[in-house]
């Protein structure tokens, strides 16, 4: 989620950002202050394959970091909601999160089902400016029905990226689901001016390149991505994102 991470090809799973909440709880908690987010993603032009959403983390001394999102995708005939709730925690060098999502799935005349599935990544720093990545989502491989083991699909993800210096980042990532055969995805990050970044990337899942721009001004990070696949077309996603800056005590 997030369209930096789609700017990069999807390879997230080493992001430490508010869009972590989704991609890899454990970036979370690299987090120190409260944030909030908005998405907006269209694929291919047609509106029965967008998904928007919402959320919020609050780092907590108490707690650790706690996020918390809601998404619906489809449309009018086929439509799926989430609603998830995120704990991160960091650890020395490793950061650690664990996340819930009760989903519901719908088709219209045939009625809904829903299913908690379970998430689980870490982030850790291996040397400085190199980051590992791990994230399983659906862990407890949640059903939905009966009917042929119909059952919520398991993703396992790792990847690595590589500050090369302070304007450029390098992510690479596999990722597997359990029917599937593994994808490989990567990008670049360039920043430009401290307000202005560049991105790119590649995902051999779904042979779409991506590119992307974000703008940051004052509290606000405003990212776009665009993915072109030759066969289906192009690919739309808007992200918004808002720090809420603590007040300095007297």
């Amino acid at each position: 989620m997030g369209s930096r991470a789609i700017g990069l090809g999807g390879a997230a799973v080493t992001l430490p950002d508010l869009w972590a909440l989704s991609n890899n709880p454990a970036g979370m908690a690299a987090l120190k202050e409260p944030a909030l987010g908005a998405y907006a993603h269209n694929r291919f032009s047609l509106k029965e394959l967008t998904t928007v959403g919402l959320l919020a983390v609050l780092p907590s001394s108490r707690w650790g970091t706690v996020g918390l999102d809601v998404q619906r995708f489809g449309g009018e005939y086929y439509n799926e909601q989430r609603l998830g709730i995120g704990l991160a925690h960091q650890l020395g060098v490793v950061r650690l999160g664990l996340k819930a999502d009760l989903l519901q799935v719908r088709v219209k005349e045939w009625g809904s089902r829903k299913a908690v599935a379970l998430s689980l990544g870490g982030q850790s720093e291996l040397v400085p400016g190199l980051t590992f990545g791990a994230h399983i989502y659906n862990l407890n491989q949640a059903k939905l029905a009966e009917f042929q083991d119909e059952r919520v699909p398991t993703v396992m993800k790792m990847g690595l990226s590589y500050q090369a210096s302070t304007k450029v980042l390098l992510v690479a990532e596999a990722e597997k689901e359990l029917e599937h055969p593994v994808a490989m995805k990567g990008g670049i990050e360039y920043q430009v001016l401290p307000a202005l970044t560049l991105r790119t990337g590649f995902n051999s899942g779904t042979r779409a390149g991506t590119a992307g721009v974000e703008v940051s001004f004052k509290q606000f990070q405003v990212a776009y991505a665009v993915g072109a696949q030759h066969q289906l077309g192009l690919s739309n996603y808007l992200s918004v994102g808002y720090v809420l800056q603590k007040r300095e005590q007297p």
